[in-house]
């Protein structure tokens, strides 16, 4: 399986699994949230509204315009920072973020 069709993959899963969840949200933040240029847009995003207007929207353009991937990726570790304290359950949404961060950076 080439490493494009894996990615995609595992964004279909990350979607599904943030919607289960009840992580995934209707609404864009403003373009003025989006702007942040801190890592993660910590400053103006929950990592949640990160994963899914930033991240995922970037990863999907990147693949629909068959763009290079990213060769490093370190999401994961973010993730479990964030989902530590915030009570919800999201032990699956990490591991499709480590996968994905395995397959970016071997």
């Amino acid at each position: 399986m080439s490493k494009a069709v894996e990615l995609s993959s595992l964004l279909i899963d990350l979607e599904a699994q943030m919607r289960q969840l009840a992580l995934w949200q209707s609404e864009p933040p403003s373009d003025q949230l989006l702007a942040s240029v801190e890592p993660f847009c910590v400053d103006t995003l929950t990592f949640p509204q990160w994963l899914q207007f930033v991240f995922l929207t970037r990863m999907y353009a990147i693949l629909s315009a068959q763009q290079v991937l990213p060769s490093n990726c370190s999401i994961a570790p973010m993730a479990t920072e964030y989902f530590k304290s915030s009570g919800d359950n999201a032990e699956a949404l990490i591991v499709i973020l480590e996968a994905i961060d395995r397959l970016l950076s071997s």
